[in-house]
């Protein structure tokens, strides 16, 4: 696929800020390890090979009975009766981290929360569960939930602002009177009270912060609608008779899309702080889930323990950090006035 001029220039202006292109690579990788999570940081191993037959408990439950044992339940492959029935009669292979998220480690050399170990390398949290493994599972919830949440937001966004700024008039007048008046509310506040009336979860913490996270794009939008629906090529597709929505579609959109790009990457910072500060007050995600900010909380709460805050701290900074270099590259990208060719 070759690129057209203003891409290709676009495109070597991302790459000549260097700390953005090595902050999208390292971001980027980051991101596909997290992604395979269960892969890397997991109770149960990877593959079993156990009495001539393969099997994969990643991917597939299997009852004890299956190794030789007693009971019908999902087997617990770090009970030491378990791992010996299957040594008797073939090997495992596990991940690095030998823990998933939610793993409690009952043999710890100290009372939870544990200090760092060769078996849990960042220590454990105050119920005793590893924080590698949460750190890397809360890593892909806060990615991924910041990516809907931008993406969804994004669409919303361009939507309201595309209609106000291309039709003008009284349409344009009424929406903006309501989004002023949307924006000036307390969005904390109203977000936490949303929080405590329903019952946390992904999904719901989406839609609750959508309900605010939409605004931020509207003006940009519709102020570059406003801006091209005048121009000489607009009026003419006009005259031709082309309807409205392909229009804005093809002609508009297009422009609107510069400032659009150049802000998403800083709208996916803000999505993921506001899902970190929901779990650290303890109104985000439900308990037991891999989270950044109740990782944070638990911090506060154990300073006796400075693994735990210092981990959750490093992880968000390097995050954040990387996220903010990156929409840097980008805005330089669409800077018409900046050229290295």
């Amino acid at each position: 696929m070759t690129l057209s001029p203003i891409n290709q220039r676009r495109l070597a202006q991302f790459k000549a800020n260097k700390r953005g292109l090595w902050s999208f690579w390292i971001f980027m990788a980051l991101l596909l390890i997290c992604l395979g999570a269960e892969f890397i940081a997991n109770d149960k191993p990877l593959l079993i090979k156990y009495d001539g037959g393969f099997y994969t408990p990643v991917f597939q439950n299997y009852p004890e009975t299956t190794f030789g044992g007693e009971f019908l339940t999902e087997t617990d492959y770090r009970d030491s009766y378990v791992r010996g029935l299957i040594k008797e009669k073939g090997w495992m292979v596990w991940p690095p981290i030998r823990f998933s998220y939610d793993t409690i480690n009952y043999n710890l050399p100290t009372p939870a929360p544990s200090s760092l170990t060769t078996e849990n390398i960042f220590g454990t949290d105050d119920q005793g569960r590893d924080v590698a493994a949460r750190v890397i599972y809360g890593f892909r919830i806060s990615v991924l939930f910041g990516l809907a949440l931008t993406i969804i937001s994004s669409i919303i966004g361009i939507t309201a602002g595309a209609f106000q700024g291309y039709y003008g008039g009284r349409l344009d007048l009424v929406m903006q009177r309501v989004i002023e008046v949307w924006a000036s509310l307390p969005s904390l506040y109203i977000l936490i009270i949303f929080s405590a009336m329903f019952v946390p979860g992904f999904w719901t913490l989406l839609a609750i912060l959508l309900l605010f996270s939409w605004v931020s794009l509207v003006d940009v939008v519709r102020a570059e609608f406003l801006r091209t629906r005048n121009f000489d090529y607009v009026k003419a597709a006009n005259a031709l008779g082309v309807s409205n929505t392909t229009i804005m579609r093809r002609h508009v959109l297009p422009n609107a899309m510069v400032a659009t790009l150049t802000l998403m990457p800083f709208i996916l910072t803000g999505s993921i702080t506001a899902l970190t500060s929901l779990d650290f007050l303890g109104l985000g995600l439900p308990p037991g889930s891999a989270s950044l900010g109740e990782l944070l909380a638990q911090g506060k709460n154990n300073l006796q323990a400075p693994w735990l805050g210092i981990t959750a701290f490093m992880s968000l900074a390097v995050m954040l950090s990387l996220l903010t270099f990156i929409g840097e590259a980008v805005r330089d990208a669409f800077d018409p006035r900046k050229t290295n060719l």
